[in-house]
């Protein structure tokens, strides 16, 4: 490892221990219905206006998807940790949110869309907004930040790149064990999609929501890309037919 990539990989943690630490909760239990919950937080973070923050339960596919947020942004989102793949990777529309979905601010409730629309209707996610991000690791200037930024907008649902390429592409040549730093301290993890990050050898690699998780993530997204891309040939092929007849 060169001096620049101990450096980057050293502020990476240091930056993942500081938004740890940098706010303190008050919780209060607002609201519990049938396995989906809300709770309210009242977060101070510094140098900031507090937050009052709402949690909320997407039962998904791979289990229990818990998202935190408030007015301006989603906070975190914790992923479950799985022990058996669930079986396939097909779409599937047991992806649910309580009724009193209106109750949550507007990024909690793009979030939720947004994740519905990732398991049961892949293709859906291209025209929803992705929802504003408010966690302190995203709001501030950092190696950290410019690597999980270049994922979100430049890989592609269905593709997937190397530490090394991901370092590259957001401008750290030789930096990749930094960039694997940043993927462990990813709090927004689907939507900024560090599952598509894998070793150069072709082996999935290590994933906060375990490795089963990850190599799910990464079969649902490789079989939906197929299915759109037939779906899209079929479509071409049948105007084809209708403008020459």
């Amino acid at each position: 490892m060169n001096l620049t990539s101990l450096l980057l990989l050293v502020l990476s943690n240091i930056e993942k221990y500081l938004a740890a630490v940098s706010s303190y909760i008050l919780s209060v239990i607002v609201k519990a219905d049938c396995g989906f919950y809300f709770l309210e937080q009242v977060n101070s973070k510094q140098g900031g206006s507090p937050c009052k923050e709402k949690h909320v339960v997407l039962l998904s596919p791979v289990g229990r998807i818990e998202i935190s947020g408030c007015e301006l942004g989603v906070h975190e989102i914790k992923l479950p940790k799985i022990s058996v793949l669930p079986a396939g990777a097909e779409s599937s529309v047991s992806c649910e949110v309580s009724p009193g979905e209106q109750e949550l601010p507007e990024p909690l409730q793009q979030c939720t869309a947004w994740l519905r629309a990732y398991f049961s209707e892949p293709g859906g996610t291209e025209g929803l907004p992705v929802p504003a991000l408010h966690h302190p690791l995203l709001l501030r200037d950092s190696f950290t930040r410019q690597v999980l930024w270049t994922l979100l907008n430049d890989v592609k649902f269905g593709e997937a790149v190397s530490y090394k390429q991901l370092a590259d592409l957001a401008g750290h040549r030789g930096a990749a064990r930094a960039v694997g730093g940043a993927m462990s301290s990813n709090p927004i993890p689907i939507i900024i999609p560090c599952h598509r990050v894998i070793r150069s050898n072709g082996d999935s690699g290590n994933y906060g929501g375990g490795q089963l998780l990850k190599e799910w993530l990464l079969s649902h997204e490789k079989l939906q890309k197929e299915k759109l891309q037939k779906k899209m040939q079929e479509e071409k092929l049948k105007k084809e037919k209708l403008a020459h007849p």
